[in-house]
């Protein structure tokens, strides 16, 4: 049986923005899906309980950290990652391709891989499309991602060219690994590159396509290049992926751009961006981000975003959070980290009911006005 079971609820009929259910062992997952990024097996300054209670379905974790820390054979010895951690619902490991490749300086490409040094303690390591696989097989998530190569920008076409077609090599040697050790269990997706070249991604999606894999990302965007390019992308690829396989547009979060992507038919979304703003006093609300620890906040005993039904909302004031900020108390940390986190999950399950109810477009529309009106206040 597959791991994945990928079901169309509804399209909307003013773009191309889809609700769905993915099905996996550990759960089910709603469609438009923005995924909280557990790194090394932790959302940063929060707990289990505390992403189970603000309604993530879904976290990611990455091989490349899990490998080198806790390693391998400590996640195989607890039973996997989700054991691990304690987490009983879908987990996603990228692959680490992009942890390595921003390793500058200290790696070494070749056709069969990539061999670098550990950030950690500088020990020499070596990542082939099949150690990925098998290092993601080991963790146990739910989701598992293809080796690739995420292209640099800006990126020359020659470049570009030979990154992605590397990239859809070692997608054959992952599906070939993957269908070897038996794994379908674990949902392999493939990742679409090619840089900003419209022909490029549109080789790289149509190879991918008919290699046939349960799910399809999005790769090397959200990496210096305009948000118009980066629309460009998604214009380009979505028509090319499977209709009824998931579509992740990988490390793209600020909530203008994950309405921008939901409208062009990407279902599953990360970023790292909620959580470190959030460790920065930088804070989404209703009105457009709030820089909590400006001294006009001092206070400013009205709550963070009236709007908001976090922990954080219902039951602190600007004042407060604006002094924890600058007092440096760990309490910041979390407050902060859940509010912002809250404030992704429930613009995913607003912009899943409305393309249930085909207003879309009209939800989009007036979030941003609103929203980015205000941007960056305080």
């Amino acid at each position: 049986m597959s791991a994945l079971k990928f079901t169309l609820e509804a399209r909307d009929p003013g773009c191309f923005a889809r609700a769905g259910q993915m099905h996996f062992a550990h759960g089910v997952v709603d469609t438009p899906v923005f995924m909280p990024v557990g790194t090394q097996g932790s959302v940063k300054a929060l707990s289990q309980e505390d992403l189970r209670d603000i309604g993530a379905q879904i976290i990611l974790g990455n091989a490349y950290h899990l490998y080198l820390r806790p390693g391998i054979e400590t996640l195989e010895a607890a039973g996997g990652l989700h054991r691990f951690m304690n987490w009983d619902r879908p987990i996603l490991t990228d692959s680490g391709g992009f942890q390595i490749f921003s390793l500058k300086g200290l790696t070494k490409v070749t056709k069969h891989g990539v061999v670098f040094q550990s950030h950690l303690d500088g020990s020499r390591h070596e990542f082939t499309p099949e150690k990925a696989i098998d290092v993601q097989a080991s963790i146990g998530a739910d989701i598992i991602m293809c080796f690739d190569e995420c292209t640099t920008y800006p990126a020359t076409r020659d470049h570009a060219r030979e990154s992605m077609r590397m990239t859809h090599a070692w997608a054959v040697c992952c599906r070939d690994r993957w269908e070897e050790r038996h794994l379908r269990k674990q949902a392999l997706f493939g990742i679409v590159q090619g840089s900003t070249f419209e022909d490029l991604r549109q080789e790289s999606a149509a190879g991918l396509a008919d290699l046939n894999f349960p799910g399809y990302a999005i790769g090397g965007v959200s990496v210096g290049e305009s948000k118009h390019e980066m629309l460009a992308v998604l214009d380009w690829v979505t028509p090319l992926l499977p209709e009824k396989k998931p579509r992740y547009l990988m490390g793209v979060g600020p909530p203008e751009d994950f309405l921008a992507a939901v409208a062009r038919g990407v279902d599953m979304f990360d970023c790292v961006m909620p959580t470190r703003n959030a460790r920065n006093g930088s804070l989404f609300t209703s009105q457009g981000r709030l820089n909590i620890k400006n001294a006009r906040f001092a206070r400013d005993f009205t709550p963070l975003d009236p709007a908001c039904t976090c922990l954080a909302c219902r039951q602190y004031t600007r004042a407060y959070l604006h002094h924890l900020y600058r007092a440096g108390e760990i309490l910041s940390l979390r407050l902060n980290t859940l509010h912002n986190l809250f404030f992704m999950l429930q613009l995913a399950a607003h912009a899943r009911d409305a393309i249930r109810d085909g207003r879309f477009l009209e939800f989009s529309r007036a979030f941003l006005q609103t929203y980015s009106t205000k941007h960056t206040s305080g």
